[in-house]
């Protein structure tokens, strides 16, 4: 005996095939990453310092994660930066084929060390836009072809190399040549703002907004932000005086208060830029479905140590605290809890997975020594059966480091140059090098083999 058809019967055989269709597909987040040249977490308000106001950045934090421990693997621009959009350390993309065996301090006139090219490599823009996302690219790129960077960028303003002028800078947009009128920083804001004029929710995008601040030269800001530290006695910075073995911008230890108020001006600065790229996502209705990502590319001393650089301050190169950490904050409204912070030790090489765990993309075929940490931006319980690592690893031409909650271990030359272990606990500032004290054997030869296993399986 057949059904009758009635009203209701029809309505529900009208809706029964959406009951087994099949799910839409996720909607992907917007990625907004902001890049700062130089600037290490010690240098923020919300990483501890009380003398450079980053008010701005201070807020970002507060309105998602702050990573307590993240870590550069190479403290020097073009190689840490190949590593954050890549994922591969030094040994897989040939950075040391660039870099000489010895630091240079003061190049001859017009002669710099020309960064690698990265043409070959897959890059998160590469990832994204073979996945309809619209990447952009503002700023600093320094990691080969400056002016057309390529990897599926559909709009890019950058600089010419790894320096610029902070006034009037020479830049290129979309491949071609501008000599532009106005302040750096603010500049590129501007670019940036014009790429998110173009976006509509129902397209994601990638953009890199990679700022010149605070990087060197210290002249070129707007007068206002000199102004604001023309006072400040930069007491609790612990800077020192100038080390024996200080290499490069040791000149700037001739007067290291003066310059730490310029640095901070440029710092102060480029945080004043923050809140112009939230506030064109909101214009934009961009910002429920964007994730916020605010990092520096290395760390810096400062006039801690005495010295004043990164990596290759000093001879030999150095892997202290301030030239490896630096800041990682995320904010992704109703993913990613406010106010919060994470103790666990993340790297560079972590952050393509990451980004693609977050835009729910694969990450490439190919041997990479990251895990996504996405699962700890978003206050989820750590898994039990696949606990977190506890250690990172850095490398930087013949020097080497490993380092877990607790103790930092820095071998040059395969073993054979000076070393250096750091009970991270007991000496935060690590003054007191324990290489050579036998209560720390253990210690030295259980970090050795974690390197050594590092090199063996990334190489």
């Amino acid at each position: 005996m057949s059904t009758p058809i009635t009203r209701r019967n029809a309505l529900a055989a009208l809706a029964a095939p959406a009951l087994y269709a099949a799910d839409p597909p996720p909607r992907r987040p917007n990625i907004l990453l902001v890049l700062a040249d130089d600037l290490a977490s010690w240098m923020l308000g919300c990483y501890g310092n009380r003398e450079i106001k980053t008010p701005n950045i201070d807020r970002l934090a507060q309105s998602g994660v702050r990573f307590l421990n993240s870590f550069v693997v190479t403290p020097i621009c073009s190689a840490s930066r190949a590593t954050l959009f890549t994922g591969r350390v030094p040994r897989q993309h040939g950075i040391h084929d660039f870099l000489a065996p010895n630091p240079i301090e003061n190049p001859p006139q017009g002669q710099k060390e020309p960064p690698p090219s990265f043409a070959k490599e897959t890059m998160l823009s590469d990832i994204f836009s073979s996945n309809r996302y619209n990447c952009g690219y503002v700023g600093k790129w320094h990691m080969g072809n400056d002016q057309a960077p390529g990897h599926g960028h559909q709009f890019t303003y950058t600089m010419a190399g790894g320096s610029s002028r902070y006034q009037d800078p020479t830049m290129f947009l979309n491949g071609k040549q501008v000599e532009e009128k106005g302040y750096l920083a603010d500049l590129m804001t501007t670019q940036a703002n014009h790429f998110l004029d173009q976006q509509s929710p129902s397209k994601p995008f990638f953009l890199t907004v990679s700022y010149f601040n605070p990087h060197t030269p210290y002249d070129g800001h707007p007068q206002r932000y000199y102004d604001m530290y023309a006072n400040t006695p930069f007491d609790t910075v612990g800077w020192e005086p100038p080390a024996p073995n200080a290499l490069r911008e040791k000149n700037l230890l001739n007067d290291t208060v003066s310059n730490l108020r310029k640095c901070a001006a440029s710092t102060t600065a480029l945080d004043d830029q923050i809140p112009l790229l939230l506030n064109k996502l909101r214009q934009r209705n961009l910002a429920s479905n964007t994730l916020v990502v605010f990092t520096g590319d290395n760390g810096f001393l400062l006039g801690r140590h005495g010295l004043w650089s990164k990596g290759l301050a000093s001879d030999p190169i150095n892997m202290y605290e301030e030239v490896m950490q630096v800041p990682m904050i995320m904010h992704w409204p109703g993913k990613i809890p406010v106010q919060a912070t994470r103790p666990e030790l993340i790297s560079f090489y972590d952050f393509l997975p990451t980004l693609c765990d977050a835009a729910q993309l694969p990450k490439p075929n190919a041997n990479l020594c990251g895990r996504s940490y996405l699962d700890l931006a978003m206050g989820k319980r750590p898994d039990r059966k696949n606990p977190w690592p506890d250690h990172v690893f850095g490398h930087f031409r013949n020097t080497e480091m490993a380092r877990d909650s607790r103790y930092k271990l820095v071998l040059r030359d395969g073993g054979k140059g000076p070393g250096e272990l750091f009970d991270l606990r007991e000496d935060p500032r690590e003054k007191v090098n324990q290489y050579e004290n036998l209560e720390f054997l253990s210690v030295r030869e259980r970090l050795t083999a974690e390197v050594a296993g590092w090199g063996k399986r990334f190489s």
